[in-house]
C-alpha cells in the first residue's frame, strides 16, 4: 500500500486522515478540496478530466462511506470517513470564512441559491448577491468544464474562500479549472449538496445519520427514483477497488467513430 504522511492513496488518489477540522486548518493555505463520492469515483475509468481533477487537488477527503468501509475490509485498515457535510459544518465556524466577501459560492440554480442564502443568514453568515454566481449547465462525463465568466468575476472580488456547490463529477472539474486559470490562490472548496442538507434544499441529513453513514438512505426514501439507480450503480466501485488499490484505474480508449 502506498501511503503518504497523513493520507492513504486509494484508486491512485490521496485520502487525508485526519478530522474535519485539521482538512479545514491546510485549506486556509489555499488550494483544491475534494469531496469524490463513490458513484462519481466509478467515472474515473472513462472521464479523463475528472480523474486528473482527483489527482492534481490538493486535498481529497474520504467523504464516500461505501469507498471507506471497502477499502477497511480490502486492506485491513482503519481508514476514518470525513463526510463533507461534517467539513462543511466545521468550515463555516471558522471565522475568516463568516465575514462578508470573504467568499464566493457556485450555486446550481437560482432556488437553491435563494435557500442557501436565507439558511446562511439564519446562522449569521451575510452573502452579499455579487457573491452568488449561478452555474450555467455544464457537461457531462467526459467533457470539459471552463467558465470565463466565473473566473472574470473572481478576479474582480478575489474571495478568498471559493465553494462549489454544484454536482459531483462536474464541481472536481471546475475547481481545477479555477486553480489552473485564476492569477491568485484562493481556497477551493467541492462541498457539493452539503448545504443542500442544512438549508432544506434537499432531505435534512441529521448529525447522527451522517455520522453513522446513513446520509445516503435518507436521500433514496426523499427521491427514491433519482438516488437508488445511483448508489446502485455505485456497487460496480468494489470490483474496481479490488483490481486497483491504491493504484490509478486505467482509462478506457475512447472509440473514434
Amino acid at each position: 500500500m502506498n501511503r503518504r504522511s497523513h493520507s492513504t492513496t486509494i484508486l491512485g488518489i490521496p485520502f487525508f486522515r485526519g478530522t474535519a477540522k485539521e482538512a479545514v486548518v491546510r485549506m486556509m493555505r489555499g488550494g483544491l478540496l475534494v469531496v469524490p463520492a463513490a458513484p462519481a469515483l466509478r467515472e474515473m475509468e472513462r472521464d479523463a478530466e475528472y480523474r486528473e481533477a482527483l489527482v492534481e487537488a490538493d486535498l481529497a477527503i474520504p467523504d464516500s462511506a461505501f469507498m471507506v468501509l471497502l477499502w477497511n475490509l480490502l486492506d485491513h485498515d482503519w481508514l476514518k470517513r470525513i463526510s463533507g457535510l461534517e467539513y462543511l459544518r466545521s468550515l463555516l465556524r471558522t471565522e475568516g470564512v463568516r465575514s462578508a466577501g470573504s467568499c464566493l459560492w457556485v450555486m446550481p440554480n437560482a432556488t437553491s441559491a435563494e435557500r442557501n442564502r436565507e439558511w446562511l443568514s439564519r446562522q449569521g453568515i451575510e452573502l452579499p448577491a455579487e457573491y452568488i454566481y449561478q452555474a450555467p449547465v455544464y457537461g457531462g462525463v467526459g467533457a470539459p468544464v471552463h467558465d470565463d465568466k466565473l473566473v472574470q468575476l473572481l478576479e474582480r472580488l478575489r474571495p478568498r474562500h471559493i465553494i462549489l456547490t454544484v454536482g459531483g463529477g462536474t464541481q472536481e472539474k471546475l475547481g481545477l479549472y479555477l486553480k489552473r486559470h485564476l492569477s491568485y490562490r484562493p481556497a477551493i472548496h467541492c462541498v457539493g449538496a452539503a448545504i443542500a442538507f442544512l438549508s432544506g434544499d434537499q432531505v435534512r441529513i441529521p448529525v447522527w445519520a451522517d455520522r453513522l453513514y446513513m446520509g445516503w438512505m435518507f436521500r433514496c426514501f426523499w427521491q427514491p427514483a433519482r438516488y437508488i439507480p445511483r448508489y446502485w450503480e455505485a456497487r460496480k466501485l468494489y470490483a474496481m477497488m479490488r483490481r486497483y488499490r491504491d493504484r490509478l484505474p486505467r482509462l478506457a480508449s475512447r472509440t473514434v467513430l
